[in-house]
């Protein structure tokens, strides 16, 4: 891999970010600048962090603004029109990532139960409805019999014969 740091292109260093927005936040944007010692947090942020965070959040927007304010600032804009502004002036990335992660980031127990549900959803042992799970029916699973309303059945398997069956052989 070539160019500058190119373990932040790698999965398992996007897959490291910690930050997962609600679903209210629709942009992102980052304004910094190239140089100078307010922006350098902005700087390390925009360098290390953006990537994951794109990774994490592939259904927001983010935009960058190089060089067109005297102070580096976020501003997310949200779904319901609001927007947020975060001045990130004099603070590290990390700071930075903490303060965004505190304000419009997802919580440890929302991550971990959307985990959980999603785990659930893609169970195989799971049926029901198409919504919440991914077979209907038991038959859509291999080696299983196929729905009867489909294919029918063997006549050894239906309830019909095997009652004839019986009455053949108590009679």
């Amino acid at each position: 891999m070539k160019g500058r740091f190119p373990i932040r292109r790698t999965l398992q260093y996007l897959a490291q970010g910690e930050i997962v927005f609600k679903s209210t936040v629709k942009v992102m944007t980052v304004s910094y600048n190239t140089s100078g010692e307010l922006s350098e947090g902005a700087r390390k942020f925009v360098f290390f962090n953006i990537p994951q965070i794109q990774y994490k959040n592939p259904w927001v927007q983010i935009m960058m603004f190089k060089n067109m304010t005297p102070s580096p600032f976020l501003r997310f804009y949200l779904d319901c029109g609001e927007q947020v502004l975060v001045d990130v002036e004099d603070k590290s990335n990390k700071e930075i990532v903490e303060h965004i992660k505190k304000i419009l980031g997802k919580s440890e127990e929302t991550l971990q139960k959307e985990e959980r549900e999603r785990k659930k959803l893609s169970h195989p042992a799971t049926f029901g409805p198409k919504k919440y799970h991914l077979r209907e029916c038991m038959c859509e699973i291999e080696g299983q019999i196929p729905c009867p309303g489909l294919v029918s059945l063997p006549k050894e398997m239906t309830g019909k014969y095997k009652a004839a069956m019986k009455e053949k052989a108590t009679s």
